[in-house]
């Protein structure tokens, strides 16, 4: 077992204890860091939103075209929205940009929603699908 020497002038709690200045040091540093925090979690937010647009465009797309493709008519703009949830097919547009005797395109539109209001990195999802007319 090792013996304890005293050093003169110091004592056990001023070798541990923290100097004054330094209070708080860490509140401050975290205080700093969590608006970064704060923006990586709304971009990642953000980037869900926009993937899930597209991902409901494309089921649109789908959807309007399966059924064109059925009929003689072009695009089906009330199939592929009710393909859609509810609030991307309110902000979907549905369109044919060409249609042939053979075959039927047609294309989803939707704008991505914002999290940050005027902030607008996405804008919009645009898929397109294309079948064959039986």
């Amino acid at each position: 077992m090792s013996k304890r020497t005293h050093t003169p002038g110091r004592t056990a709690a001023a070798t541990t204890a923290t100097p004054r200045r330094d209070r708080g040091q860490v509140a401050i540093e975290y205080l700093g860091f969590i608006p970064l925090l704060l923006l990586v979690g709304l971009l990642a937010i953000q980037a869900g939103l926009a993937a899930y647009a597209a991902n409901q465009a494309g089921t649109g797309a789908r959807a309007g075209a399966r059924m064109a493709s059925m009929s003689s008519g072009g695009c089906d703009e009330q199939a592929a929205k009710d393909a859609m949830s509810d609030w991307t097919a309110d902000l979907a547009d549905v369109y044919e940009p060409s249609s042939s005797f053979d075959e039927v395109t047609c294309t989803v539109s939707v704008d991505v929603p914002d999290i940050l209001p005027g902030v607008n990195f996405w804008g919009t999802a645009e898929r397109s699908s294309t079948m064959p007319r039986t």
